[in-house]
Protein backbone atom coordinates (compact mmCIF):
# COMPACT_ATOMS: atom_id res chain seq x y z
CA UNK A 1 0.00 0.00 0.00
CA UNK A 2 1.63 3.65 -1.02
CA UNK A 3 -0.18 7.02 -0.51
CA UNK A 4 1.09 10.44 -0.17
CA UNK A 5 -0.11 12.84 2.74
CA UNK A 6 0.75 15.31 5.15
CA UNK A 7 2.35 13.71 8.03
CA UNK A 8 3.84 14.51 11.43
CA UNK A 9 7.40 13.51 11.86
CA UNK A 10 7.69 13.65 15.50
CA UNK A 11 11.35 12.73 15.50
CA UNK A 12 11.92 16.27 14.20
CA UNK A 13 9.06 18.29 15.22
CA UNK A 14 8.08 19.04 11.75
CA UNK A 15 4.94 18.50 9.36
CA UNK A 16 5.78 17.74 5.67
CA UNK A 17 4.08 16.24 2.84
CA UNK A 18 5.44 12.68 2.18
CA UNK A 19 5.21 9.62 0.04
CA UNK A 20 4.57 6.74 2.32
CA UNK A 21 4.92 2.85 1.64
CA UNK A 22 3.42 0.32 4.16
CA UNK A 23 4.13 -3.34 3.76
CA UNK A 24 3.56 -6.61 5.71
CA UNK A 25 1.98 -4.06 8.54
CA UNK A 26 5.58 -1.81 8.72
CA UNK A 27 6.50 1.15 7.48
CA UNK A 28 8.51 0.71 4.15
CA UNK A 29 9.37 4.11 3.57
CA UNK A 30 8.99 7.16 4.03
CA UNK A 31 9.59 10.28 1.23
CA UNK A 32 9.32 13.50 1.80
CA UNK A 33 8.14 15.07 -1.51
CA UNK A 34 7.00 18.46 -3.11
CA UNK A 35 3.32 19.37 -3.89
CA UNK A 36 2.14 22.28 -5.53
CA UNK A 37 -1.86 21.98 -4.75
CA UNK A 38 -3.38 20.04 -1.52
CA UNK A 39 -5.34 18.12 -4.07
CA UNK A 40 -2.61 15.91 -5.06
CA UNK A 41 -2.13 14.42 -1.95
CA UNK A 42 -4.06 11.08 -1.66
CA UNK A 43 -5.21 11.62 1.72
CA UNK A 44 -6.95 14.83 2.98
CA UNK A 45 -5.96 15.89 7.29
CA UNK A 46 -3.05 15.02 8.69
CA UNK A 47 -1.48 11.38 9.44
CA UNK A 48 -0.13 11.27 13.04
CA UNK A 49 1.42 8.47 14.59
CA UNK A 50 -1.24 5.99 16.75
CA UNK A 51 -1.81 7.33 20.47
CA UNK A 52 -0.41 5.32 22.77
CA UNK A 53 -1.72 5.50 27.07
CA UNK A 54 1.50 4.34 29.01
CA UNK A 55 -0.05 3.56 31.97
CA UNK A 56 -3.69 2.43 32.32
CA UNK A 57 -5.11 -0.16 34.23
CA UNK A 58 -7.92 -1.82 31.87
CA UNK A 59 -9.83 -3.74 34.53
CA UNK A 60 -10.73 0.41 35.59
CA UNK A 61 -12.99 0.77 33.13
CA UNK A 62 -15.09 -2.14 33.62
CA UNK A 63 -14.42 -3.43 30.22
CA UNK A 64 -12.01 -6.26 29.30
CA UNK A 65 -9.39 -5.89 26.47
CA UNK A 66 -11.20 -6.43 23.88
CA UNK A 67 -14.02 -4.25 24.27
CA UNK A 68 -11.69 -1.81 25.47
CA UNK A 69 -9.54 -1.59 22.04
CA UNK A 70 -12.92 -1.65 19.96
CA UNK A 71 -13.62 1.65 22.17
CA UNK A 72 -10.38 2.92 22.06
CA UNK A 73 -9.60 3.04 17.91
CA UNK A 74 -12.59 5.52 17.75
CA UNK A 75 -10.10 8.08 19.12
CA UNK A 76 -6.91 7.07 17.75
CA UNK A 77 -5.58 4.89 20.38
CA UNK A 78 -3.48 2.24 19.06
CA UNK A 79 -1.60 0.76 21.83
CA UNK A 80 -1.55 1.01 26.00
CA UNK A 81 1.04 -0.08 28.26
CA UNK A 82 -1.51 -1.67 30.63
CA UNK A 83 -0.91 -2.92 34.29
CA UNK A 84 -2.99 -5.81 35.00
CA UNK A 85 -2.70 -4.92 38.72
CA UNK A 86 -6.28 -5.04 39.32
CA UNK A 87 -6.96 -7.95 38.16
CA UNK A 88 -3.75 -9.82 39.51
CA UNK A 89 -4.56 -8.94 43.33
CA UNK A 90 -8.18 -11.09 42.42
CA UNK A 91 -6.55 -13.88 40.82
CA UNK A 92 -2.80 -13.83 40.21
CA UNK A 93 -1.33 -15.04 37.79
CA UNK A 94 -4.34 -16.62 36.00
CA UNK A 95 -5.83 -12.92 35.75
CA UNK A 96 -2.51 -12.04 34.11
CA UNK A 97 -2.79 -14.63 31.42
CA UNK A 98 -6.46 -13.98 30.94
CA UNK A 99 -5.47 -10.10 30.35
CA UNK A 100 -2.99 -11.42 27.81
CA UNK A 101 -5.10 -14.06 25.90
CA UNK A 102 -8.08 -11.64 25.72
CA UNK A 103 -6.17 -8.94 24.31
CA UNK A 104 -4.94 -11.35 21.06
CA UNK A 105 -7.55 -11.61 19.91
CA UNK A 106 -8.54 -7.77 18.70
CA UNK A 107 -6.39 -5.99 16.04
CA UNK A 108 -4.53 -3.68 19.02
CA UNK A 109 -1.21 -3.68 20.68
CA UNK A 110 -1.50 -4.28 24.35
CA UNK A 111 2.04 -4.04 25.95
CA UNK A 112 2.23 -5.03 29.54
CA UNK A 113 3.64 -3.96 32.53
CA UNK A 114 4.09 -6.96 35.27
CA UNK A 115 2.64 -6.09 38.88
CA UNK A 116 4.71 -5.70 41.24
CA UNK A 117 2.57 -5.06 44.18
CA UNK A 118 0.47 -8.33 45.04
CA UNK A 119 -0.81 -7.60 47.43
CA UNK A 120 0.03 -3.80 47.81
CA UNK A 121 0.73 -3.76 50.88
CA UNK A 122 0.86 -6.80 54.28
CA UNK A 123 -2.19 -4.66 55.47
CA UNK A 124 -5.68 -6.15 53.51
CA UNK A 125 -6.51 -8.94 52.11
CA UNK A 126 -5.77 -9.93 48.55
CA UNK A 127 -6.99 -12.65 46.77
CA UNK A 128 -3.23 -13.86 45.70
CA UNK A 129 0.27 -12.87 45.87
CA UNK A 130 3.36 -12.55 43.43
CA UNK A 131 6.58 -12.99 44.75
CA UNK A 132 9.82 -11.98 43.25
CA UNK A 133 10.44 -15.22 41.84
CA UNK A 134 6.96 -15.57 40.28
CA UNK A 135 7.42 -11.68 38.88
CA UNK A 136 10.62 -12.64 37.09
CA UNK A 137 9.03 -15.72 35.12
CA UNK A 138 5.98 -13.24 34.33
CA UNK A 139 8.82 -10.31 33.00
CA UNK A 140 9.74 -12.90 30.64
CA UNK A 141 7.07 -12.95 28.93
CA UNK A 142 6.84 -11.51 24.90
CA UNK A 143 4.35 -9.11 26.27
CA UNK A 144 5.83 -8.01 29.17
CA UNK A 145 7.80 -4.68 28.65
CA UNK A 146 8.42 -3.28 32.38
CA UNK A 147 7.79 -4.39 35.89
CA UNK A 148 4.47 -2.23 36.97
CA UNK A 149 4.82 0.71 39.41
CA UNK A 150 6.36 -0.22 42.53
CA UNK A 151 3.77 1.16 45.35
CA UNK A 152 5.62 0.23 48.31
CA UNK A 153 7.43 3.23 48.85
CA UNK A 154 8.48 2.81 52.38
CA UNK A 155 9.59 -1.25 51.60
CA UNK A 156 11.77 0.43 48.71
CA UNK A 157 13.42 2.98 51.12
CA UNK A 158 13.54 0.72 53.92
CA UNK A 159 15.67 -1.66 52.17
CA UNK A 160 13.12 -4.61 52.27
CA UNK A 161 14.37 -8.06 51.05
CA UNK A 162 11.25 -9.06 48.83
CA UNK A 163 10.86 -5.82 47.40
CA UNK A 164 14.25 -5.26 46.40
CA UNK A 165 14.16 -8.67 44.98
CA UNK A 166 11.86 -7.89 42.54
CA UNK A 167 13.30 -4.77 41.32
CA UNK A 168 16.32 -6.78 40.80
CA UNK A 169 14.40 -9.17 38.51
CA UNK A 170 13.48 -6.22 35.67
CA UNK A 171 16.84 -4.79 36.23
CA UNK A 172 18.49 -8.36 35.17
CA UNK A 173 16.10 -8.54 32.25
CA UNK A 174 16.61 -4.44 30.78
CA UNK A 175 12.96 -3.86 31.85
CA UNK A 176 12.16 -0.52 33.20
CA UNK A 177 10.63 0.07 36.17
CA UNK A 178 7.44 2.75 36.88
CA UNK A 179 6.96 4.37 40.09
CA UNK A 180 4.26 4.96 42.66
CA UNK A 181 5.57 7.77 45.29
CA UNK A 182 2.94 10.23 45.89
CA UNK A 183 4.44 13.47 47.99
CA UNK A 184 8.21 11.39 48.18
CA UNK A 185 10.75 14.02 48.67
CA UNK A 186 14.13 14.61 49.75
CA UNK A 187 16.46 11.40 50.47
CA UNK A 188 13.67 8.83 51.07
CA UNK A 189 12.90 9.95 47.01
CA UNK A 190 16.76 9.63 46.24
CA UNK A 191 16.42 6.57 47.54
CA UNK A 192 13.48 5.50 45.74
CA UNK A 193 14.91 6.56 42.07
CA UNK A 194 18.64 4.71 43.42
CA UNK A 195 16.83 1.56 42.83
CA UNK A 196 15.99 2.86 38.46
CA UNK A 197 13.17 3.79 39.15
CA UNK A 198 12.19 5.64 36.22
CA UNK A 199 8.50 6.77 36.10
CA UNK A 200 6.23 8.53 38.53
CA UNK A 201 2.43 8.95 37.76
CA UNK A 202 1.17 10.50 41.51
CA UNK A 203 2.38 14.44 41.11
CA UNK A 204 -0.67 16.33 42.36
CA UNK A 205 1.22 19.64 42.33
CA UNK A 206 4.15 21.61 39.86
CA UNK A 207 6.66 21.25 43.01
CA UNK A 208 6.73 17.41 43.65
CA UNK A 209 6.79 17.17 39.23
CA UNK A 210 9.90 19.46 39.28
CA UNK A 211 11.98 17.68 41.89
CA UNK A 212 11.45 14.29 40.52
CA UNK A 213 11.79 15.76 36.96
CA UNK A 214 15.31 17.06 37.93
CA UNK A 215 16.11 14.15 39.73
CA UNK A 216 16.02 11.94 36.67
CA UNK A 217 12.36 10.12 36.66
CA UNK A 218 9.90 10.77 33.48
CA UNK A 219 6.89 12.04 34.69
CA UNK A 220 3.49 11.26 33.82
CA UNK A 221 1.06 13.63 33.38
CA UNK A 222 -2.40 11.83 34.64
CA UNK A 223 -6.02 12.68 33.41
CA UNK A 224 -8.17 10.24 34.71
CA UNK A 225 -11.14 10.06 36.14
CA UNK A 226 -11.09 10.81 39.53
CA UNK A 227 -7.54 11.88 39.60
CA UNK A 228 -7.04 15.24 36.87
CA UNK A 229 -3.69 16.66 37.56
CA UNK A 230 -3.31 18.37 33.95
CA UNK A 231 -4.08 21.44 35.45
CA UNK A 232 -1.95 21.24 38.47
CA UNK A 233 1.22 20.50 36.29
CA UNK A 234 0.92 21.93 32.86
CA UNK A 235 -0.42 25.56 34.77
CA UNK A 236 2.36 28.23 33.95
CA UNK A 237 1.51 30.65 36.94
CA UNK A 238 2.01 28.22 38.94
CA UNK A 239 5.52 27.54 37.22
CA UNK A 240 6.74 31.02 37.40
CA UNK A 241 5.55 31.05 41.29
CA UNK A 242 7.85 27.87 42.23
CA UNK A 243 11.03 29.36 39.84
CA UNK A 244 10.37 33.16 41.66
CA UNK A 245 11.19 30.77 45.01
CA UNK A 246 14.17 29.05 43.64
CA UNK A 247 17.23 29.40 45.24
CA UNK A 248 18.82 29.93 41.72
CA UNK A 249 16.20 32.27 40.80
CA UNK A 250 18.51 35.49 40.99
CA UNK A 251 21.18 33.88 38.72
CA UNK A 252 18.53 33.01 35.80
CA UNK A 253 18.63 35.29 32.94
CA UNK A 254 15.08 36.03 32.14
CA UNK A 255 15.48 34.44 28.89
CA UNK A 256 16.72 30.82 30.84
CA UNK A 257 13.38 31.57 33.42
CA UNK A 258 10.91 32.19 30.45
CA UNK A 259 12.09 28.62 28.69
CA UNK A 260 12.20 26.89 32.17
CA UNK A 261 8.33 28.04 32.02
CA UNK A 262 6.87 27.16 28.99
CA UNK A 263 9.08 23.90 28.27
CA UNK A 264 7.32 20.82 27.96
CA UNK A 265 9.03 19.53 30.95
CA UNK A 266 6.99 16.33 31.60
CA UNK A 267 7.07 13.00 29.39
CA UNK A 268 3.72 11.24 29.33
CA UNK A 269 0.29 12.11 29.09
CA UNK A 270 -1.58 8.86 31.06
CA UNK A 271 -4.93 7.45 31.88
CA UNK A 272 -4.42 5.40 34.78
CA UNK A 273 -7.82 4.84 35.83
CA UNK A 274 -10.76 5.83 33.57
CA UNK A 275 -14.73 5.06 33.51
CA UNK A 276 -16.69 4.14 31.12
CA UNK A 277 -18.27 6.86 31.10
CA UNK A 278 -15.52 9.02 30.62
CA UNK A 279 -13.64 6.82 27.87
CA UNK A 280 -17.17 6.86 25.16
CA UNK A 281 -16.44 10.76 25.06
CA UNK A 282 -13.05 10.25 24.32
CA UNK A 283 -8.94 8.68 24.92
CA UNK A 284 -5.97 10.76 24.94
CA UNK A 285 -7.39 12.49 21.72
CA UNK A 286 -9.36 14.44 24.60
CA UNK A 287 -6.38 15.10 26.91
CA UNK A 288 -3.89 16.03 23.83
CA UNK A 289 -6.08 19.14 23.31
CA UNK A 290 -6.60 19.67 26.72
CA UNK A 291 -2.90 20.33 27.14
CA UNK A 292 -3.20 22.61 24.33
CA UNK A 293 -6.09 24.53 25.77
CA UNK A 294 -3.17 24.57 29.11
CA UNK A 295 -0.92 26.01 26.45
CA UNK A 296 1.38 23.11 25.62
CA UNK A 297 2.44 22.86 22.08
CA UNK A 298 0.12 20.56 19.97
CA UNK A 299 3.40 18.83 18.65
CA UNK A 300 5.00 18.81 22.15
CA UNK A 301 1.62 17.02 23.28
CA UNK A 302 1.29 14.80 20.50
CA UNK A 303 4.91 13.53 21.73
CA UNK A 304 3.67 12.89 25.04
CA UNK A 305 1.43 9.61 23.64
CA UNK A 306 3.93 8.78 20.47
CA UNK A 307 7.61 8.75 20.77
CA UNK A 308 7.75 9.30 24.47
CA UNK A 309 6.43 6.40 25.49
CA UNK A 310 8.02 4.39 22.65
CA UNK A 311 11.12 5.06 23.31
CA UNK A 312 10.90 4.28 27.28
CA UNK A 313 9.27 1.26 26.83
CA UNK A 314 11.24 0.12 23.69
CA UNK A 315 7.71 0.08 21.32
CA UNK A 316 8.37 -0.55 17.89
CA UNK A 317 5.77 1.96 17.54
CA UNK A 318 4.56 5.24 18.07
CA UNK A 319 6.51 6.91 14.97
CA UNK A 320 6.18 7.05 11.00
CA UNK A 321 9.61 5.89 10.15
CA UNK A 322 11.25 2.96 8.07
CA UNK A 323 10.97 -0.01 9.81
CA UNK A 324 8.55 0.81 13.16
CA UNK A 325 4.85 -0.99 12.69
CA UNK A 326 2.35 1.21 10.86
CA UNK A 327 0.16 2.57 13.54
CA UNK A 328 -1.43 5.58 12.48
CA UNK A 329 -4.60 7.68 12.72
CA UNK A 330 -6.05 10.57 10.35
CA UNK A 331 -7.02 13.54 12.19
CA UNK A 332 -8.36 17.02 10.75
CA UNK A 333 -6.08 19.30 12.16
CA UNK A 334 -3.88 19.90 15.66
CA UNK A 335 -6.14 21.66 16.81
CA UNK A 336 -9.30 20.24 16.88
CA UNK A 337 -7.92 16.38 16.56
CA UNK A 338 -10.93 14.85 15.48
CA UNK A 339 -9.99 11.09 14.30
CA UNK A 340 -10.83 10.69 10.65
CA UNK A 341 -9.59 6.81 10.66
CA UNK A 342 -7.65 5.07 12.37
CA UNK A 343 -4.83 2.34 11.55
CA UNK A 344 -3.38 -0.63 13.11
CA UNK A 345 -0.20 -2.95 11.47
CA UNK A 346 -1.30 -1.07 8.21
CA UNK A 347 -4.63 -1.94 8.44
CA UNK A 348 -7.46 0.25 8.82
CA UNK A 349 -9.83 -0.51 12.27
CA UNK A 350 -12.11 2.78 12.73
CA UNK A 351 -13.33 4.59 9.06
CA UNK A 352 -14.44 7.24 10.77
CA UNK A 353 -18.02 5.72 11.14
CA UNK A 354 -17.50 2.12 12.38
CA UNK A 355 -14.80 -0.27 13.83
CA UNK A 356 -14.18 -2.68 12.01
CA UNK A 357 -13.58 -5.89 14.31
CA UNK A 358 -15.86 -7.67 16.33
CA UNK A 359 -15.49 -8.73 20.02
CA UNK A 360 -16.33 -11.98 21.32
CA UNK A 361 -17.85 -12.49 24.44
CA UNK A 362 -15.39 -14.46 27.30
CA UNK A 363 -15.74 -16.27 30.71
CA UNK A 364 -13.42 -15.86 34.13
CA UNK A 365 -14.18 -17.95 36.76
CA UNK A 366 -15.97 -16.81 40.05
CA UNK A 367 -13.49 -14.78 42.83
CA UNK A 368 -16.25 -14.59 45.25
CA UNK A 369 -15.95 -16.11 48.42
CA UNK A 370 -17.74 -14.51 51.08
CA UNK A 371 -20.96 -15.25 53.34
CA UNK A 372 -24.30 -12.83 52.94
CA UNK A 373 -24.34 -9.48 55.45
CA UNK A 374 -26.37 -8.25 58.34
CA UNK A 375 -26.60 -5.00 59.47
CA UNK A 376 -25.36 -5.58 62.83
CA UNK A 377 -21.76 -6.74 60.86
CA UNK A 378 -21.71 -2.66 59.96
CA UNK A 379 -22.08 -1.35 63.78
CA UNK A 380 -19.56 -0.05 65.89
CA UNK A 381 -20.26 -0.55 69.43
CA UNK A 382 -19.41 1.92 71.95
CA UNK A 383 -20.38 2.37 76.09
CA UNK A 384 -20.12 6.12 76.14
CA UNK A 385 -22.96 8.06 75.61
CA UNK A 386 -21.24 9.54 72.44
CA UNK A 387 -17.72 9.19 71.03
CA UNK A 388 -14.54 11.24 69.75
CA UNK A 389 -14.00 9.46 66.07
CA UNK A 390 -11.11 9.34 63.72
CA UNK A 391 -13.14 10.31 59.87
CA UNK A 392 -11.48 9.82 56.86
CA UNK A 393 -11.75 13.21 54.35
CA UNK A 394 -12.06 12.72 50.46
CA UNK A 395 -12.18 15.25 47.86
CA UNK A 396 -13.94 15.43 44.24
CA UNK A 397 -11.22 14.57 41.32
CA UNK A 398 -8.27 13.77 43.99
CA UNK A 399 -7.13 10.38 45.57
CA UNK A 400 -5.18 12.26 48.44
CA UNK A 401 -7.46 12.02 51.70
CA UNK A 402 -7.18 13.73 54.91
CA UNK A 403 -7.28 12.55 58.65
CA UNK A 404 -9.95 14.65 60.84
CA UNK A 405 -12.03 14.30 63.70
CA UNK A 406 -15.77 14.49 65.04
CA UNK A 407 -17.85 13.54 67.98
CA UNK A 408 -20.58 11.69 67.32
CA UNK A 409 -23.39 10.39 69.06
CA UNK A 410 -24.33 6.68 70.56
CA UNK A 411 -27.98 4.53 70.05
CA UNK A 412 -28.32 1.77 71.95
CA UNK A 413 -24.71 1.27 72.23
CA UNK A 414 -23.97 1.86 68.34
CA UNK A 415 -22.49 4.58 67.61
CA UNK A 416 -24.30 7.18 64.38
CA UNK A 417 -23.54 8.86 62.08
CA UNK A 418 -24.46 12.54 61.65
CA UNK A 419 -25.84 13.36 57.96
CA UNK A 420 -26.33 16.84 58.79
CA UNK A 421 -22.11 17.13 58.90
CA UNK A 422 -21.77 14.84 56.06
CA UNK A 423 -20.17 12.16 58.45
CA UNK A 424 -21.49 8.87 56.50
CA UNK A 425 -20.12 5.06 57.81
CA UNK A 426 -17.61 3.59 55.17
CA UNK A 427 -16.75 -0.59 55.80
CA UNK A 428 -14.82 -2.81 53.64
CA UNK A 429 -15.91 -6.29 53.42
CA UNK A 430 -13.08 -9.15 52.79
CA UNK A 431 -14.19 -11.66 49.87
CA UNK A 432 -12.05 -14.05 49.55
CA UNK A 433 -13.07 -16.46 52.25
CA UNK A 434 -12.37 -14.82 55.49
CA UNK A 435 -15.21 -12.83 55.79
CA UNK A 436 -13.54 -9.82 57.55
CA UNK A 437 -15.45 -6.80 58.15
CA UNK A 438 -13.91 -3.02 59.21
CA UNK A 439 -15.94 0.29 59.72
CA UNK A 440 -14.97 3.63 60.10
CA UNK A 441 -16.23 7.09 59.19
CA UNK A 442 -15.91 9.41 55.70
CA UNK A 443 -17.09 13.11 55.09
CA UNK A 444 -17.35 13.86 51.47
CA UNK A 445 -19.72 11.93 50.14
CA UNK A 446 -22.92 14.17 51.11
CA UNK A 447 -25.42 10.97 50.63
CA UNK A 448 -28.42 11.95 51.93
CA UNK A 449 -30.15 8.36 52.50
CA UNK A 450 -29.31 4.83 51.23
CA UNK A 451 -26.02 3.57 50.74
CA UNK A 452 -23.47 2.67 47.39
CA UNK A 453 -21.06 -0.54 47.29
CA UNK A 454 -18.34 -1.40 44.90
CA UNK A 455 -16.71 -4.60 44.24
CA UNK A 456 -14.00 -2.30 43.15
CA UNK A 457 -11.25 -1.50 45.81
CA UNK A 458 -7.96 -0.82 44.76
CA UNK A 459 -5.78 -2.53 44.77
CA UNK A 460 -6.67 -5.95 46.83
CA UNK A 461 -10.43 -4.92 45.70
CA UNK A 462 -12.59 -6.16 48.36
CA UNK A 463 -16.60 -4.77 48.54
CA UNK A 464 -15.93 -1.47 49.93
CA UNK A 465 -19.68 0.31 51.00
CA UNK A 466 -20.53 3.86 52.26
CA UNK A 467 -23.79 4.60 53.85
CA UNK A 468 -26.12 6.29 55.79
CA UNK A 469 -27.15 3.40 57.95
CA UNK A 470 -26.28 -0.37 58.39
CA UNK A 471 -29.19 -2.02 56.78
CA UNK A 472 -28.45 -0.56 53.48
CA UNK A 473 -25.41 -0.98 53.71
CA UNK A 474 -25.57 -4.44 54.30
CA UNK A 475 -27.90 -4.82 51.30
CA UNK A 476 -25.88 -3.48 49.21
CA UNK A 477 -23.08 -5.67 49.63
CA UNK A 478 -25.53 -8.61 49.30
CA UNK A 479 -26.29 -7.08 46.06
CA UNK A 480 -22.87 -7.41 44.92
CA UNK A 481 -22.18 -11.01 46.14
CA UNK A 482 -25.53 -11.95 43.99
CA UNK A 483 -23.98 -10.83 40.92
CA UNK A 484 -20.38 -11.52 41.47
CA UNK A 485 -18.87 -8.18 41.66
CA UNK A 486 -19.69 -4.45 40.16
CA UNK A 487 -21.83 -1.39 41.35
CA UNK A 488 -24.59 -1.11 43.65
CA UNK A 489 -27.03 1.48 44.89
CA UNK A 490 -29.88 0.60 47.87
CA UNK A 491 -32.21 2.57 49.48
CA UNK A 492 -34.92 0.89 51.51
CA UNK A 493 -36.83 -1.28 48.61
CA UNK A 494 -35.03 0.55 46.25
CA UNK A 495 -32.17 -0.83 44.31
CA UNK A 496 -30.08 -0.81 41.23
CA UNK A 497 -26.61 -2.35 40.17
CA UNK A 498 -23.91 -2.81 37.45
CA UNK A 499 -23.09 -6.37 37.35
CA UNK A 500 -19.28 -6.87 36.74
CA UNK A 501 -19.20 -10.80 37.14
CA UNK A 502 -15.03 -11.21 35.76
CA UNK A 503 -13.26 -10.92 38.49
CA UNK A 504 -15.99 -8.78 40.47
CA UNK A 505 -13.88 -6.02 37.77
CA UNK A 506 -15.52 -6.53 34.69
CA UNK A 507 -17.86 -7.39 32.27
CA UNK A 508 -18.42 -7.95 28.40
CA UNK A 509 -21.05 -5.43 27.56
CA UNK A 510 -20.89 -2.71 25.31
CA UNK A 511 -19.04 -0.14 26.19
CA UNK A 512 -22.18 2.15 25.81
CA UNK A 513 -24.24 -0.44 27.77
CA UNK A 514 -21.49 0.00 30.49
CA UNK A 515 -21.64 3.50 30.40
CA UNK A 516 -25.68 3.94 30.33
CA UNK A 517 -25.66 1.87 33.14
CA UNK A 518 -23.50 3.52 35.39
CA UNK A 519 -24.42 7.13 34.90
CA UNK A 520 -27.96 5.69 35.61
CA UNK A 521 -25.95 5.08 39.19
CA UNK A 522 -24.60 8.09 39.07
CA UNK A 523 -27.75 9.71 39.12
CA UNK A 524 -29.18 8.05 41.45
CA UNK A 525 -26.33 8.95 43.83
CA UNK A 526 -26.77 12.84 42.97
CA UNK A 527 -30.43 12.29 43.39
CA UNK A 528 -29.35 11.00 46.68
CA UNK A 529 -27.68 13.68 47.38
CA UNK A 530 -23.65 13.03 46.65
CA UNK A 531 -22.27 15.81 45.25
CA UNK A 532 -19.10 13.86 43.86
CA UNK A 533 -18.81 13.76 40.04
CA UNK A 534 -17.52 9.84 40.07
CA UNK A 535 -18.42 8.24 42.94
CA UNK A 536 -17.74 4.54 42.69
CA UNK A 537 -14.45 5.41 41.59
CA UNK A 538 -13.92 8.45 44.44
CA UNK A 539 -15.24 5.22 46.76
CA UNK A 540 -12.65 2.56 45.01
CA UNK A 541 -9.81 4.30 46.28
CA UNK A 542 -10.38 4.78 50.04
CA UNK A 543 -9.17 1.09 50.27
CA UNK A 544 -5.80 2.40 48.63
CA UNK A 545 -3.20 2.11 51.48
CA UNK A 546 -0.52 3.45 49.53
CA UNK A 547 -1.88 7.05 48.75
CA UNK A 548 -2.10 9.29 52.14
CA UNK A 549 -3.55 10.30 54.36
CA UNK A 550 -5.76 7.85 55.89
CA UNK A 551 -7.51 4.73 54.34
CA UNK A 552 -9.70 1.96 55.29
CA UNK A 553 -8.48 -1.89 54.46
CA UNK A 554 -10.67 -5.00 55.60
CA UNK A 555 -8.38 -4.72 58.69
CA UNK A 556 -8.92 -1.48 60.21
CA UNK A 557 -8.76 2.22 59.60
CA UNK A 558 -5.27 2.85 58.47
CA UNK A 559 -2.73 5.87 58.58
CA UNK A 560 -1.19 5.73 55.58
CA UNK A 561 1.46 8.65 56.88
CA UNK A 562 3.07 6.24 59.56
CA UNK A 563 1.68 2.75 57.46
CA UNK A 564 0.01 1.63 60.77
CA UNK A 565 -3.34 0.81 61.68
CA UNK A 566 -5.49 3.68 63.48
CA UNK A 567 -8.73 3.44 66.25
CA UNK A 568 -12.02 4.30 64.85
CA UNK A 569 -12.54 5.71 68.35
CA UNK A 570 -10.36 7.72 69.29
CA UNK A 571 -8.92 6.63 73.43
Amino acid sequence: MQFSAYMLDVITDSIYPARISVEGGFFKEIVPIVINDDSELDISGIILPGFIDSHIHIESTMLTPAQFAKLAVRFGTTSVVCDPHEIANVAGTDGIDFMIENSKSVPFNFYFSIPSCVPATCFETSGAILDSETIGELLKKDEAVALGEMMNFPGVINGDGEVLAKLEKAKELGKPIDGHAPLLSGKDLDKYIAEHISTDHECSNFAEAIEKKEKGMKIMVREGSSAKNMEALFDFSDRLDYWKNHESFGKMPNEVLEKRIHLPIFDFIVSDDKHTTDLIKGHLNESIKKAIDLEVSPISAIEMVTVNPSTHYNLNTGAIVKGMQADYVVVDNLNDLNILKTYVAGKCVFDGENVLFDVEETEFKNTFDVSKKESEDFEISCDEPSADVNVIRCFNGELITEAESATLETKNGFVQPDLEEDILKIAVVERYGGNSIANGFITGFNLKKGAIASSVAHDSHNIVVVGTNSEDMANAVNCLIDNEGGFAIVDGDFEDSLALPIAGLMTNEDSHEVAEKLEKLHKTAADFGCKLDSPFMTMSFMALLVIPAIKISDKGLFDCINFEFIDVIKN
